[in-house]
């Protein structure tokens, strides 16, 4: 079961501010049983969008689709047809789901309006990748689509690193460099400028599993 929670509105109206026409992509499997980014969460979230664009006198083309689920490529077949003429696509999908639109149209801004707490996506038959390690402050619509938590060996949330070498990690030369991947992708979207951007580090606090707090729980004073 992956479970998700939507981003701050706040959050998203800042990553969709360029925009004028998009695509709100859900995903009809697992974020839909949470009651994050299926069909209804898809057309509340669009409805709010509109709206807030609307009493900003910055009024936006948004229109929506749910498909049966997004981290299957063969899923996303229905929207070849229909992305084009879109400035961005705006997804309520996993961080998995968010990652193979990002694949299927390179060329066109992916954005994810939900953040992931738990993912893993099947690549093939008894082959399981992580693509999304729950860090519930997703990056990936600064980042092309690519995570950098967990396609970077060092998890790197600013990069690349001094290792990296035409496009390989120095871990490997069968590894991909991710800051290169992401260089490449934000440069065929006309978006470089945001691979200068500075992400802080998370807070401690973001890192610990809530369950692992029981109630009642106080910070030992030289934690605070």
């Amino acid at each position: 079961m992956i479970v998700g929670k939507r981003k701050p509105f706040e959050e998203i109206k800042d990553l969709i501010g360029p925009y004028k026409k998009v695509l709100n992509v859900g995903c009809g499997t697992c974020v839909a049983v949470c009651l994050v980014g299926g069909e209804k969460e898809v057309d509340v979230l669009s409805a709010e969008i509109d709206m807030a664009r609307r009493l900003s006198k910055e009024p936006i083309d948004i229109d929506s689709i749910t498909v049966e689920r997004q981290c299957d490529r063969e899923y996303l077949e229905v929207l070849d047809d229909k992305v084009e003429g879109y400035d961005a696509l705006l997804t309520m999908a996993c961080g998995a789901g968010v990652q193979f639109l990002a694949e299927r149209f390179p060329e066109t801004p992916v954005l994810p309006m939900v953040d992931t707490t738990f993912i893993g996506v099947n690549q093939g038959v008894g082959w399981y990748e992580e693509r999304c390690r729950s860090c519930s402050s997703c990056v990936l619509g600064v980042t092309g689509g690519v995570c950098p938590v967990t396609m970077c060996a060092k998890s790197l949330y600013n990069g690349p690193c001094g290792g990296t070498n035409h496009g390989k990690c120095e871990i490997s030369d069968d590894q991909d460099c991710a800051w290169h991947m992401i260089y490449e992708r934000l440069e065929k979207q006309g978006r470089l400028d945001g691979i200068i951007a500075f992400t802080p580090a998370r807070e401690h606090e973001n890192q610990v599993p809530r369950t692992t707090i029981q109630p009642g729980y106080k910070k030992p004073e030289s934690e605070q």
